[in-house]
């Protein structure tokens, strides 16, 4: 009976011995599977985060966009006077070469005035003659008329003098245009700038013969240019008088020009079915020359809000989104798009984000939602060398 009780109370410990191993091998394997969650959760193992470089990330900021229709041509000065002889005469002198900035009124260049001066002397001598007899014919028929006041003459004395008068005053008139074209002619002999400019060419030399109509000098003003562009006839509505243009000019490095559109071509070409159309540049420091080739838009319109760079934004489905860190967790967000500026390749987001978020952009938009990243910083690479 002994016997038989021992054994029973051996076999009752081995069995709790069993139980209490196998409760603790659970309870081993319950730890290890919350660990396992935990590291699958991306809290509790920073080795499962994603670092990108600072070239993977845009912050959305305020700026002001604009965008209209695309123009492109060549700058000519607003007020450029290609300046011909008038007389057939000998150039005597030049006075002025190419790039020179000269005044109103500059003389350019001397024509050899000889003749030209001989036929003004003959026709200012004219002028005097003919003002001697209409002074005559004055006092002549002043007195015809007092004598036929007084009963002394015929009436017909009276009418000759009148006659003689309207001969007189005719003749001084006729000597007189002959002066005034004779002084023309000489006033042609020195070549003048018709307003302050440069000089763009000079196509004689002392010693050439020039007749009327042959080319002297190309005089232009530098202060103002014009950009003459052809446009679509469906951007037409886009464009006014008045509106804003910014432009960039070959040789310039990019740098940003303002102007205005002064006019545009009431008539459309029939050939292209394009409208031209006229910018004028601001250009009083002098800068800007003619015959550069610029480049840029109309901004028809204009908003100022938060943007980001076209890259940042997924166009590819039937919503645009974008790809956000918030809180260093990706996530996607849906946007609406306002304005888009072609120029600076900005585009406008009104809703879906904020101005300071963070953006992601190339191949890290391809990181999952819900992802941990880490945005390496030039501290961080300056660590590492």
């Amino acid at each position: 009976m002994i016997t038989m009780t021992t054994g029973i109370n051996s076999m009752r410990q081995r069995t709790a011995y069993s139980v209490q191993r196998t409760g603790i091998l659970i309870g081993l394997l319950l730890a290890a599977c919350t660990r396992g969650a935990a590291d699958e959760s991306g809290g509790a193992v920073a080795s499962n985060d994603v670092t990108i470089g600072p070239e993977n990330v845009a912050i959305v900021e305020e700026a002001e966009l604009s965008s209209g229709p695309a123009l492109s041509g060549q700058l000519v000065a607003e007020r450029a006077a290609s300046i011909r002889a008038e007389v057939s005469a000998s150039v005597v002198e030049v006075l002025h070469e190419q790039g020179d900035r000269v005044a109103a009124g500059t003389v350019l260049a001397r024509l050899d005035d000889s003749a030209i001066r001989d036929a003004w002397l003959s026709a200012r001598s004219g002028v005097t003659s003919a003002q001697t007899v209409h002074d005559q014919s004055v006092r002549d028929l002043a007195r015809a008329e007092r004598l036929l006041a007084a009963g002394a003459v015929p009436e017909r004395e009276v009418e000759a003098a009148r006659n003689a008068n309207v001969a007189a005053q005719a003749m001084l008139a006729d000597a007189r245009a002959r002066l005034a074209g004779a002084q023309k002619q000489l006033d042609a002999c020195q070549v003048k700038a018709p307003f302050a400019g440069i000089v763009g060419e000079k196509q004689v030399s002392a010693g050439d013969v020039v007749a009327p109509g042959s080319p002297l000098f190309t005089v232009i003003d530098p202060s103002s240019m014009r950009l003459e562009a052809a446009i679509s006839a469906s951007e037409l509505s886009a464009v006014r008088p008045g509106m804003p243009a910014r432009f960039t000019v070959s040789g310039y490095n990019n740098r940003r020009f303002d102007g205005r559109v002064s006019n545009v071509n009431p008539a459309a070409d029939p050939a292209t079915g394009q409208v031209r159309i006229y910018v004028s540049i601001p250009n009083s420091s002098g800068q800007l020359v003619s015959g550069l080739f610029a480049q840029g838009r109309v901004a028809s319109e204009t908003h100022r809000g938060a943007s980001a760079p076209v890259s940042a934004v997924d166009l590819r489905g039937l919503n645009p989104f974008v790809v956000r860190v918030r809180g260093g967790k990706v996530e996607r967000v849906s946007v609406a798009l306002g304005i888009r500026d072609e120029e600076r390749e900005r585009v406008e987001l009104t809703t879906g984000v904020a101005v300071g978020d963070t953006l992601l952009l190339g191949a890290a938009q391809g990181i999952t939602a819900g992802t941990m990243v880490r945005i390496r910083t030039a501290t961080d690479s300056a660590g590492r060398n």
